[in-house]
């Protein structure tokens, strides 16, 4: 399986260490420690340095224990793992306006700030990345289950900040972070003795951009099931052979992209009225031109993303 480039957010940043999760004392001892290091999470946004080499800010000793004094009750700092033999932590200030939130990493360079981390996604490492989109993840998923789903009473972060537990004692349903299932897929076929892949776009993204179909596994299905179905709906297009070929954490906000070709069978395009804009076969000449931007009027999916990614080793193979 070829692999033209690295999958942003998709590398391995640090040991899990789910063994220490639930040693409370290990836990509070790391969190006082001045080698700890701190992440800072406000509303989505990573406390990040940009620029053109784009890196997170690390959070040390009394810094890191402001910070973690300015978390929630609700949301305690939760252990992200070692790096280094070292403890990573993650800190939400998403309850504070942001101005407090600025003041609290004020002591930071100057040019720290809370952005978004698509906006820096195409230039940041691969391991920076795959650490700062598994914080924006863990924080989403602890804002979304502040209380039960099953009884509605608040609930407890436990387990270092991978378990939310109900406080009812008549339920203590525990909760544990999930990532929902999409498959993204890139179809492909031969249209006048040439190769061509099916783009589509939504009526959302900026003018002009084309990228691989995408849709969620629903439940009862299987990934090469949903596959062919989300080709289906989205275009009209009838695809066999579904391959998977590589998946990607996508904490946008909370999905785990697994990435698939298919062959087409049919060639008529249709819409419909409720997923697409637009659908449309191109070529690899085209490709190529909006690529290295010879084209003006399109453009193609984020380089950060496993939908440039599929055409990008498309390209290669064709």
């Amino acid at each position: 399986m070829s692999m033209p480039h690295r999958l942003t957010y998709a590398g391995v940043p640090l040991d899990r260490a789910a063994d220490f999760r639930n040693d409370q004392d290990w836990l509070d001892r790391q969190r006082l420690s001045s080698q700890s290091l701190l992440l800072v999470v406000w509303r989505d946004c990573n406390l990040i340095i940009p620029g053109d080499n784009p890196h997170p800010v690390f959070l040390q000793g009394e810094q890191s224990t402001r910070a973690i004094d300015m978390t929630s009750k609700q949301l305690p700092p939760i252990f992200l793992g070692l790096q280094n033999q070292v403890a990573v932590f993650m800190a939400d200030l998403s309850h504070l306006e942001e101005a407090e939130a600025i003041e609290v990493v004020s002591n930071q360079p100057e040019d720290a700030t809370f952005v978004s981390l698509r906006s820096v996604g195409p230039l940041i490492s691969q391991k920076s990345g795959s650490l700062l989109a598994m914080a924006r993840a863990m924080a989403y998923w602890h804002h979304r289950h502040l209380y039960c789903g099953a009884c509605g009473a608040p609930t407890n972060s436990h387990s270092g900040g991978h378990v939310r537990q109900c406080v009812n004692k008549d339920c203590r349903v525990e909760h544990f972070p999930r990532t929902d299932p999409a498959v993204i897929m890139l179809v492909t076929t031969t249209l006048n003795d040439r190769p061509h892949c099916l783009l589509g776009r939504q009526a959302s993204w900026p003018d002009g951009r084309y990228s691989s179909l995408a849709g969620f596994v629903e439940p009862g299905e299987s990934l090469e099931t949903a596959v062919l179905r989300e080709v289906w709906e989205e275009s009209g297009i009838r695809a066999a052979e579904p391959r998977y070929l590589a998946s990607q954490p996508w904490p946008f906000p909370s999905s785990i992209m697994l990435g698939f070709t298919a062959r087409a069978l049919s060639h008529e395009i249709d819409v419909g009225s409720n997923e697409l804009e637009d659908a449309r076969w191109f070529s690899r000449a085209e490709i190529i031109d909006i690529d290295q931007h010879n084209d003006q009027d399109r453009e193609l999916s984020s380089r950060d993303s496993i939908a440039r990614w599929l055409i990008d080793d498309w390209l290669r193979q064709s």
